[in-house]
């Protein structure tokens, strides 16, 4: 009888951890076949995706902990990044009577307000409606598209890409903060680590945070008990878009550019981060470290796909695989809590 609990024991641990095991595996796979893999220049180059990556993934957790997602995410990231990039630029197609680039801390301002105007929407059609905050935010990213599409148009740009951006604006972004064996780390990543710390000390040492996941366990529980429900989800999601805005402006000087399909399909990886990071879509269950972690491992893998010259369409198969096996994995281990 001791023997059969202990490899029940041992088989729920290995499922419990099965996607930690399944990148291990890879990684080690990866390493064995492009050693350069663990070169300072590829472990440089995760580090920075991760940073990239982090504060939308940052922001969506937090939904995710309220039971809900928003799918919105990656299109707010793309107009953000098209606001930026056609006020931080030297050619002014979208604003020609404009001479000069707009001051920085403004533009930020600007897109932060952006992100947490669609978070408020969000965030009170939820809270106030009901609705599922799947087809709220199903609903705003067709707004947002819509939007970034007309934005584009204005001026003279007629919907090109923007680019031409200005050099203290690229430099503030991807400017280098230190180097290693001779490989520049960008200043971005000192920002996301700013972030980082800024919203574990949300979650875990404020009210507010503490609401969330009151709200994220039990809804009605969290309203008898005196917290303010409707406030706490608006909060949340406005928050979210806030981090979201923030991504858009470090990827428009990231990538040099900006056009309608930026930060499409963000919010999959972001998505796919959170739940691999222990962020449950039951509710009320997630870490900032454990964002951080599932947004690292999920660099680490595409990386070495890509060292292994893997069908760049083949990623998408792979992505959506993971969310499907990781969110599988966590809904086995509440129905073994329940």
């Amino acid at each position: 009888m001791a023997e059969k609990d202990n490899l029940k024991k041992i088989g729920d641990l290995l499922l419990n951890n099965a996607m930690y095991i399944i990148i291990a595996l890879a990684v080690v796979y990866i390493t064995i076949m492009r050693p350069s893999f663990l070169g300072i220049p590829s472990i440089v180059n995760i580090l920075s995706l991760t940073a990239a990556k982090l504060p939308i993934a940052l922001g969506i957790g937090g939904c995710i902990v309220l039971t809900g997602t928003d799918i919105s995410a990656g299109r707010v990231v793309g107009l953000t990044a098209c606001i930026s990039a056609s006020l931080l630029t030297t050619v002014f197609k979208v604003f020609p009577d404009m001479s000069n680039a707009a001051p920085l801390p403004l533009v930020l301002l600007l897109v932060i307000g952006v992100g947490a105007l669609v978070g408020f929407v969000n965030g009170f059609s939820v809270a106030k409606f009901k609705l599922h905050p799947f087809i709220v935010t199903l609903s705003t990213q067709l707004i947002v598209y819509g939007a970034i599409l007309m934005y584009l148009m204005r001026g003279v740009n007629n919907g090109q890409t923007l680019s031409g951006l200005a050099d203290n604006y690229r430099s503030f972004i991807t400017g280098t903060l230190f180097s290693i064996g001779g490989v520049a780390v960008p200043k971005y990543v000192l920002y996301s680590l700013i972030l980082t710390i800024i919203m574990w000390i949300i979650w875990n040492k404020t009210t507010f945070g503490k609401n969330m996941f009151a709200v994220g366990s039990n809804e009605e529980a969290a309203n008898v008990s005196g917290v303010n429900v409707m406030r706490t989800i608006i909060m949340v999601f406005m928050l979210a878009g806030m981090m979201y805005g923030i991504t858009g402006f470090l990827d428009g000087a990231r990538i040099a550019s900006a056009n309608a399909n930026t930060g499409l399909n963000y919010e999959c990886d972001a998505i796919a981060a959170c739940v691999i990071g222990g962020v449950s879509f039951v509710g009320g269950i997630g870490r900032i470290s454990g964002i951080v972690v599932g947004v690292l491992l999920l660099q680490i893998i595409f990386t070495g796909l890509n060292f292994l010259a893997v069908d760049a369409n083949m990623l998408y198969i792979i992505k959506g695989l993971i969310i499907l096996i990781a969110c599988a994995i966590d809904m086995r281990k509440y129905l073994v809590r329940k």
